[in-house]
């Protein structure tokens, strides 16, 4: 489906399907079997501007806007959903926020590296204690003279042992209004006290690093505030619309990957005299998942349409990553049974695809929460 793209658009998507199939998917079972960050990969996504993708030509990046950043990451994800969240995360994540709040200089200082692909940014907001309760965490920065002292434990950071550049939230008014105590921080790899902790072991998409960020009386410098202070909570909500697009293009790459999977071993894999995909039980599961897909893509593509238009996406983002993301879960799971034995064993993709697709219903706001947002804004009557 072209969902009326434009000729620059199919390029991109063209591109980024070349480079999936040429670069990421010679090395897929290496990488995820060794759990290795795949950095040469991700340094030829950035020479292709992958890693700049949202960002204006004046600060290093491409400058294509939301639709193409979703071709790509769905394109990335359909080869290795690993490689299409590290490239989601450094763009929406990390590399946005700074983009979105920091000042001139701190765009010019760290925006421009970062989307020319020269340095990875991590974003660090989950914590042990505050998952889907983003206003619960407990690291803390301390005001003092020149800038602040920052204390705390961050988990789950994408790029957490590989990045270069972070951006931290943490308490800054503990004696503020929950929701406006927070704020937002820059931190380099090398400041004194801070440091990478414990390589997460996950179930999926294994090549991402995924790790915990330690900050031991980290001092940041007043210039590496992002925003107003206290604003931090109000910022990472803003971050996380745009980046629940990029969830929601990882979850339609992904499906579309077991789909396309699956599709293809029914076609071959015979059994009682003939292919299974003559079975009207095969045939059936087939156009489920097609189905599914085709109304991911659209509410995908629709919600980043409407990014690139500067609407407010709050309610869109989270429909399509919700249901991309649940679309996701359930055509790895029939691309598995399609396989039979096959579907369970590694000289398939389909057991890769089932472990990497669960990621696409917690990261960036769980199904459940993503429910809470929409029912918020259906209450408050945003749509008929």
């Amino acid at each position: 489906m072209d969902f009326a793209l434009t000729d620059e658009q199919r390029a991109v998507r063209d591109a980024a399907r070349e480079f999936a199939q040429g670069e990421i998917d010679p090395i897929v079972d290496e990488i995820d079997e060794a759990q290795r960050f795949p950095t040469e990969a991700i340094k030829k996504a950035g020479e292709l501007g992958f890693l700049g993708v949202i960002f204006p030509e004046e600060l290093g990046g491409v400058g294509l806007g939301y639709v193409s950043y979703a071709l790509i990451i769905t394109e990335l994800s359909k080869v290795d959903p690993s490689v299409g969240i590290s490239i989601a995360a450094h763009n929406s994540l990390g590399t946005n926020h700074i983009y979105l709040f920091g000042d001139d200089e701190q765009k010019a200082r760290w925006v421009r590296p970062l989307a020319r692909g020269e340095k990875i940014a991590a974003w660090g907001l989950t914590e042990a204690g505050s998952g889907s309760d983003a206003a619960g965490l407990r690291t803390r920065a301390d005001k003092v003279d020149g800038g602040w002292i920052l204390n705390g434990t961050k988990q789950f950071t994408t790029h957490g042992s590989v990045g270069d550049v972070c951006v931290v939230m943490a308490i800054s008014e503990p004696d503020g209004r929950r929701n406006h105590n927070m704020s937002a921080f820059v931190v380099e790899k090398g400041t004194e006290g801070f440091r990478p902790g414990k390589k997460e072991n996950k179930l999926g998409i294994r090549a991402s690093d995924t790790a915990e960020v330690i900050l031991e009386n980290c001092f940041i410098p007043d210039e590496n505030l992002l925003g107003e202070r206290g604003s931090g909570y109000i910022q990472a909500l803003q971050v996380l619309d745009g980046g629940r697009i990029s969830i929601a293009a990882l979850g339609l790459g992904t499906a579309i990957g077991a789909y396309e999977t699956a599709l293809a071993y029914t076609k071959e894999r015979e059994q009682f005299g003939k292919k299974i995909a003559e079975f009207q039980a095969v045939q059936f599961h087939l156009a489920e998942m097609a189905t599914k897909i085709a109304a991911a893509e659209i509410l995908t593509l629709t919600a980043a349409a409407a990014k690139d238009r500067g609407e407010n996406i709050s309610l869109l983002a989270s429909e399509a990553k919700l249901f991309a993301g649940e679309t996701a879960v359930f055509c790895s799971e029939r691309g598995v049974q399609l396989h039979g034995g096959y579907g369970f064993v590694k000289d398939y993709r389909a057991e890769k695809y089932f472990r990497d697709a669960k990621i696409c219903t917690i990261g960036e706001g769980t199904s459940e929460i993503q429910r809470q947002v929409i029912a918020k804004h259906l209450l408050r009557g945003v749509r008929a």
